[in-house]
């Protein structure tokens, strides 16, 4: 059986939907109580676990023998994903899928140097691992940007003219997929992209074609933006992740462009301009005035 933690965020949702095609047993695992509560009357195996509290994670891996590990964005991610190994390990799980971040290797930033920390633990298991370092995800104009985008037409960064391969969270599930049911991933790390590296100025561009609107890119000083989310009640190690991701990105860390997409799944990855034109209506009609 495949265990799915965070099956109900962007990318284990995405990842439940291509499981649940193939004729292999799937249970998967929430944070919330209420999408636990949906996903069983929908006639799923589902749980309710919380990192916070190991017991509940060796419940939920109990009689399950792969793992999809998505820890919780939180300042104490590394902490709750090394319990989450522990318990992985105690339960009987062979072999772990994490989805990591584009550049753990390196740890070329704070975010990267927390999953490498967590991909050292695996690597150091008695179970095998498979790492999924995917870069910034096409899904963070809906889950980020969209309030601004509709409220003001427009979207704020600090990446100045960086270049960012956004990868669609649904290649990404494509590739866990495989991870997943096939033994020849054990061992391998993939970094995940999609087919070329866009400017946030060209990404407002295709934006705007695919809302019939204009929607622009702001672009922040740094120390702009970390005051800003500061001001939201944001937690200060949190902001200073962002932040420095946000360095990653001018620095030109999150521009290249791989084919590890293409090598697992035989499929290109989307490009940005198809997942724009699919979101194009949530983008609000333009203004009749």
């Amino acid at each position: 059986m495949i265990c799915v933690t965070g099956a109900g965020g962007t990318v284990g949702s995405a990842l439940l939907m291509g499981l649940r095609r193939l004729a292999t047993p799937i249970r998967a695992a929430f944070f919330s109580p209420e999408k636990a509560a949906a996903a069983r009357s929908a006639g799923m195996d589902a749980v309710t676990l919380d990192y916070h509290h190991p017991e509940t994670l060796r419940a939920a891996f109990e009689g399950c023998h792969r793992l999809f590990l998505l820890g919780p964005n939180v300042v104490e991610q590394e902490t709750l994903e090394l319990n989450a190994i522990a318990a992985a390990s105690a339960s009987g799980i062979r072999h772990v899928v994490k989805l990591s971040v584009m550049g753990a290797e390196h740890g070329a930033y704070l975010l990267a140097r927390i999953h490498r920390a967590v991909e050292e633990k695996l690597t150091a298991s008695d179970m095998t691992w498979t790492f999924l370092r995917p870069n910034s995800f096409m899904q963070n104009v809906q889950t980020f940007m969209l309030p601004s985008i509709l409220a003001e037409s427009a979207f704020y960064t600090a990446s100045g003219s960086a270049r960012v391969a956004h990868v669609d969270v649904r290649d990404i599930a494509a590739v866990a997929v495989e991870a997943l049911t096939d033994p020849a991933h054990a061992r391998k790390a993939y970094t995940l992209t999609g087919p070329e590296a866009l400017t946030y100025d060209e990404v407002a561009r295709e934006l705007s074609k695919a809302a019939g609107r204009a929607v622009r890119h702001v672009d922040l000083q740094p120390a702009e933006l970390e005051g800003a989310m500061l001001g939201t009640g944001m937690d200060p190690e949190m902001t200073a992740r962002l932040v420095d991701l946000e360095r990653y990105f001018r620095e030109g860390g999150a521009s290249l462009v791989t084919g590890d997409i293409r090598g697992v799944t035989g499929r290109k990855p989307r490009t940005f301009r198809e997942y724009a034109r699919e979101i194009g209506p949530l983008l609000g009609a333009a203004d009749p005035t």
